[in-house]
């Protein structure tokens, strides 16, 4: 008799808290920044985790997707600052002579996207493509910086 009432219960207290996730306010914001999280909308993922974290502060889920948004979005803004970047490079590539300045402030761009690739820090939930695409131009940078070093 006992062992047919275990699964009833515990089918009871797995019911009890998909109900809770669903009916509590922070947790129904954090699934919906989670989701947003998962589709790349890094900005309104942190916004919903924030919402949701200022109604529970034990709220543990929402912590952790601002926490890995924040981290998101480092990579994003590497991402596109590189994309500049390297578009203004690319634009004083064009011309038949490079001068001294030109040679300096190339070296000068490749250190800085170097240098803030070196603090960037994913962990196992950040989107592998944006860690990948981030790498890539972080090896394009020290190519240029080894092209206009001396």
């Amino acid at each position: 008799m006992q062992f047919k009432l275990l699964p009833f219960f515990s089918f009871l207290t797995i019911l009890f808290m998909v109900g809770y996730l669903y009916l509590n306010p922070s947790y129904e914001k954090s699934l919906e920044a989670k989701y947003y999280y998962e589709t790349g909308e890094y900005q309104e993922a942190l916004a919903l985790a924030n919402e949701a974290f200022s109604l529970d502060v034990y709220n543990r889920m929402a912590a952790t997707i601002i926490a890995q948004s924040k981290v998101s979005l480092k990579y994003v803004q590497y991402i596109k600052d590189a994309k500049n970047y390297l578009a203004q490079i690319d634009e004083i590539s064009k011309h038949e002579y490079f001068s001294d300045a030109d040679r300096s402030k190339i070296r000068l761009i490749s250190q800085i996207m170097i240098d803030s690739y070196k603090k960037l820090s994913p962990s196992s939930v950040t989107d592998a493509s944006l860690v990948e695409e981030a790498s890539q131009y972080y090896l394009q940078f020290e190519k240029l910086l080894e092209k206009v070093n001396p």
